[in-house]
């Protein structure tokens, strides 16, 4: 978080106007280098030394980032800056916990169940408690001024779609080939560069699109084709032949790359050059909090599909939740074991069923997001 948020900060302190668009495209373009190659490194480092390797590798790259981009970095601080609005971390804090704590739960205990209903209370309370101490301190966390300006709050809109078009399929989709469809994992490694590839250029290609259109205007096709990319994917039961998954999972890559290239220059050029560190925070705490809690709604939303369609073929069986859950999350073996009654092709089935709703709501979410964008990045035309 430190990293994400100080590095912006730093290439905005650094560059302004076409040049800053070209760098912060570049950003995202090594975002996509990782995400490309990262599941198929980690599928070889898996079955060649074990999943420990994984976070050894972490290490390695993280340690020549230090060794080599550190020396080349050049202070800089806002000369304004306080200490730390310790009050309102922790109200925020427990506020996304609460969140994220009730949502996971849900599945399990039912979203009537009183301790998910008071996870969400607690959640409610701890925001209402932070954005009271955001107004009433002199130099806070998160300056909710800023969000009288639509264009910034079209630009924190981007991250939020871009996990829900997105960034959940880094975590779904190998879930979908290795634990349900029985790949191995260097085969679904190979398969999700399909869907990260085009981060790798399309980034840069955005920013080079800029001196033609406007940033709205390609977050917001980019958005439309993500979605269009959702539809043919839905379209794609388990099982069918690999190939079948390449051409939507390009379209995904290729639409969500468009704002993926452009946000985070977005989230600095609406604010004054001395408060880019604020809004980089305010930027990467809403992508990273965004993804936590669309992962979390979006399991959720999975494992409650799966369990009203095993109720549909087997009602008022007792390890329904628990099988749903044990599916939604690549375990098919275990959830078989569960409900023997249905059979491993029911499940097949049911499965298919319930990812295909799910990405359905997946495009509503995308294609709701590409309209306000569109409204709220609104330029006018440019000679």
């Amino acid at each position: 978080a430190a990293a994400l948020a100080g590095g912006s900060a730093a290439l905005a302190q650094e560059f302004e106007g076409p040049a800053r668009t070209r760098a912060f495209s570049l950003l995202g373009t090594t975002f996509g280098v990782g995400l490309a190659f990262g599941p198929i490194l980690a599928g070889v480092l898996i079955e060649a030394y074990g999943w420990r390797s994984i976070f050894v590798s972490g290490t390695l790259i993280g340690g020549l980032s230090l060794l080599f981009g550190v020396p080349r970095m050049q202070e800089s601080r806002d000369p304004d800056a306080a200490g730390v609005d310790w009050p309102g971390t922790l109200s925020f804090t427990a506020a996304l916990v609460a969140l994220t704590w009730g949502i996971l739960q849900a599945p399990q205990s039912g979203w009537g169940s009183p301790v998910v209903w008071g996870l969400l209370l607690v959640a409610l309370l701890a925001l209402l408690l932070f954005i009271v101490v955001e107004l009433r301190v002199k130099r806070p966390m998160l300056d909710l001024s800023l969000f009288r300006y639509p264009r910034f709050i079209g630009v924190q809109l981007l991250p939020i779609a871009t996990c829900y078009c997105f960034v959940v399929l880094l975590i779904l989709l190998p879930i979908r080939f290795i634990g349900v469809e029985g790949y191995s994992e260097i085969d679904a490694g190979l398969m999700m560069i399909a869907l990260s590839a085009p981060m790798v250029v399309v980034p840069l290609l955005a920013a080079w699109l800029t001196r033609w259109f406007s940033a709205g205007t390609l977050s917001s096709v980019g958005l439309v084709i993500a979605a269009l990319g959702l539809y043919l994917l839905s379209r794609i039961a388990p099982g069918q032949a690999p190939a079948a998954n390449v051409l939507p999972m390009l379209l995904i890559g290729l639409g969500a790359g468009l704002p993926w290239g452009l946000m985070d220059g977005l989230s600095v050029s609406v604010v004054p050059k001395e408060r880019a560190g604020m809004a980089t925070g305010i930027f990467s705490t809403t992508r990273v909090a965004g993804e936590g809690i669309a992962l979390a709604l979006v399991v959720a939303l999975l494992a409650g599909l799966l369990q009203l369609s095993m109720a549909a073929a087997l009602p008022e069986h007792p390890q329904l939740p628990l099988a749903a859950q044990q599916l939604a999350s690549g375990n098919l073996q275990a959830s078989a074991a569960l409900l023997p009654e249905l059979g491993r092709e029911l499940l097949l089935g049911l499965y298919a069923k319930a990812f295909t709703w799910l990405l359905y709501a997946l495009i509503a979410i995308t294609l709701v997001a590409a309209l306000v964008v569109r409204l709220m990045l609104h330029e006018p035309r440019r000679a």
